[in-house]
């Protein structure tokens, strides 16, 4: 599979620390036959990250957990935090592939439900930790990464009084990590003056059009601007948020158009 590596640099750390490379993916929906796709997630340790997150939607199968597992291999020892998306507690099920154009009336269809807590299990068995409604502190090259997740938006689960509240002191930097990029998760994070948001769920658009400078979003499945459908970006004084356009796609519309599948390295400097 030809995916690209989305890379960015923020200046969000103190004084004199050295950078901290964060590689973000999202969205791999792997499934037993994607192999080529298991073979770039193993060749993602080339990257030598500091600190990986995902943002969820980790399979697509029910018997998904054992090839992700294999896939990401290595990368399990490097510090990670992880939240779920809605295909990591659920099978797909078939529906129209051009509904998702549509607006979004609320309405889920959910396929078998999945085995969450085991795989919340396996990826926690080495050095990534479970962020769905967790607040945890990670120290990463000295730096003092304080991370708060919720669980996924698209199926209202997401619960952000759990996690909320100001930074705690002693912390160099904050992050929030969510699967769907809500509004309601976006504003509540930027309430509480987080440094930088991480999210997915969107694909990026997954079918964008033409447009000059580049390709543009139809829909990003949520509330979100369809401009903000990839990459970084900022309004105002919100946090940065970065949504991975991610690696996959649903078995039941394998396609995207003007839409590469990316991860993104993100480089945080002083």
């Amino acid at each position: 599979m030809a995916y690209k590596v989305r890379k960015s640099s923020l200046p969000l750390l103190p004084e004199g620390c050295d950078d901290i490379r964060i590689l973000h993916f999202s969205d791999l929906h792997l499934t037993p036959k994607r192999k080529h796709l298991a073979l770039d997630i193993k060749s993602w340790v080339d990257l030598k990250p500091d600190l990986i997150i995902s943002t969820g939607d980790f399979i697509a199968h029910k018997d998904g957990r054992k090839p992700l597992i294999g896939a990401l291999g290595e990368l399990l020892d490097t510090p990670g935090l992880f939240v779920f998306g809605s295909n990591d507690y659920y099978a797909p099920r078939f529906k129209n592939p051009f509904s998702y154009l549509l607006a979004d009336k609320g309405e889920r269809k959910l396929g078998k439900k999945l085995n969450s807590s085991l795989l919340s299990k396996q990826l926690s068995k080495g050095a990534w930790q479970d962020l769905n409604h967790k607040k945890v502190k990670v120290k990463v090259k000295g730096v003092v990464i304080e991370a708060r997740g919720t669980d996924d938006a698209h199926l209202e689960l997401d619960n952000y009084p759990l996690v909320q509240g100001k930074v705690s002191k002693g912390s160099d930097i904050s992050l929030g990590i969510t699967h769907a990029p809500y509004e309601r998760v976006l504003a509540a994070m930027a309430q509480d003056k987080l440094d930088l948001i991480l999210a997915g769920h969107t694909h990026g658009g997954q079918v964008r059009l033409p447009w000059f400078g580049g390709s543009k979003a139809l829909t990003t499945n949520c509330d979100l601007d369809n401009w903000r459908a990839s990459g970084l970006s900022k309004v105002n004084d919100e946090p940065w948020l970065n949504v991975s356009a991610g690696m996959g796609y649903s078995p039941y519309a394998p396609i995207r158009l003007f839409c590469p599948p990316e991860i993104s390295l993100i480089t945080l400097t002083a």
